[in-house]
């Protein structure tokens, strides 16, 4: 049982990438007042929480209405996750977007903290480990992002600029093996072995 846990929370916690978000939230968020980011790291949050909450649901229903199969969303997931960790992997750095009255919601908690990996990945979980290691692993690491994030000014004079960056390479590295790791299951699956 704790070990669907832990399968369920890595993937999630890789796909989330709240270590490599620290550069991009204090972009994002420079000159504004402590109060300022604690209300829209807190608005990011919750919106993150209800918007991959919601498509857990939601998505298999979807899937079921289009007559998508689990190995098909197992290959197209693992070809997002794949093309998403290369891109940041050959990306010098995330690009930061000017802060707006809605900063919270786009671009914080969609698509930076719940974006297309961390949907695919959840979806797919929930097929493989279940409902309450999913929801568990979706909750903890978006609890866990905006803790992160909380205390980025402390966590970035800590691991420094290249720290930063470099873990959120590991990061990319970790979810592209993943991505190729559900295109092969897939793969496997549909075509029997």
């Amino acid at each position: 049982m704790v070990n669907s846990y832990f399968l369920a929370f890595v993937p999630i916690f890789v796909a989330v990438d709240a270590l490599g978000m620290i550069p991009i939230y204090l972009g994002l968020t420079s000159g504004l007042s402590p109060k300022q980011r604690f209300h829209i790291l807190k608005n990011s949050v919750l919106t993150a929480l209800f918007v991959a909450l919601a498509f857990l649901f939601v998505g298999k229903m979807i899937f079921v209405w289009l007559g998508v199969t689990i190995s098909d969303f197992l290959v197209a997931g693992g070809a997002v996750l794949f093309i998403i960790s290369i891109r940041d992997l050959l990306a010098v750095n995330k690009s930061a977007r000017v802060p707006g009255e809605r900063m919270g919601v786009v671009p914080l908690a969609v698509p930076l903290i719940v974006g297309p990996a961390v949907l695919a990945t959840s979806l797919i979980l929930l097929d493989s480990v279940g409902i309450g290691p999913t929801v568990f692993s979706i909750v903890t690491n978006v609890l866990l992002c905006g803790v992160i994030l909380h205390f980025s000014d402390r966590l970035s004079a800590l691991l420094g600029a290249v720290g930063s960056q470099t873990l959120s390479k590991i990061s990319s590295l970790l979810l592209a093996a993943i991505g190729v790791m559900l295109m092969r299951r897939g793969f496997f699956e549909m075509f029997g072995g």
